[in-house]
């Protein structure tokens, strides 16, 4: 018996160290980023106005454009959440379950493409939508898994609708 106390309480005690080291670089992520201004609120309006398209699935993370692993900590954005991609014609507005919605001005939009992950998902080649966009200073990338792969093309082809100017090279889906 007390030859494995002392093992269960080093491993108990690594655990503890492991957590505590990614709460610490968590909290240290988020003082580096909480210089990056609070997200837009749905303007009144937009709950009543029919969305030219609404499409389910994962809202993955946002993270510092063109920098995959640099996942942003503030305002909830690096949290993974179920989510519905609503497209307007001025706007998208990822509405997020258990956080804030994300308001994207189709002027704040720079570029729609698909990827095969970003920090915290990777599926398969051209699985994630992925949404570059200007909050304030920063560049962002905002990464969406679709529930249904049938999806997806829809979703680009509505992007791209809105905001030509930030049509990529897109796969043949």
């Amino acid at each position: 018996m007390e030859t494995r106390l002392i093992p269960t309480l080093i491993c108990i005690g690594i655990v503890i160290a492991v957590f505590s080291l990614m709460w610490l670089g968590w909290r240290n992520r988020q003082r580096r980023q909480e210089n990056l201004p609070t997200l837009a609120v749905v303007p009144a309006g937009y709950d009543q106005r029919a969305s030219t398209i609404g499409v389910p699935g994962t809202y993955v993370a946002t993270t510092v454009m063109g920098d995959w692993l640099d996942r942003v900590a503030v305002h909830s954005l690096g949290v993974k959440a179920k989510a519905t991609v609503l497209v307007y014609e001025d706007a998208l507005i990822i509405s997020r379950e258990g956080a804030h919605d994300l308001f994207i001005p189709v002027t704040d939009i720079i570029a729609v493409r698909t990827e095969a992950g970003m920090s915290g998902k990777f599926v398969e080649k051209d699985g994630l939508v992925m949404v570059s966009w200007q909050h304030g200073q920063a560049k962002l990338d905002t990464g969406f898994r679709t529930q249904f792969a049938e999806h997806k093309p829809m979703l680009l082809q509505e992007i791209c609708t809105i905001a030509p100017h930030a049509a990529q090279e897109l796969p043949s889906l």
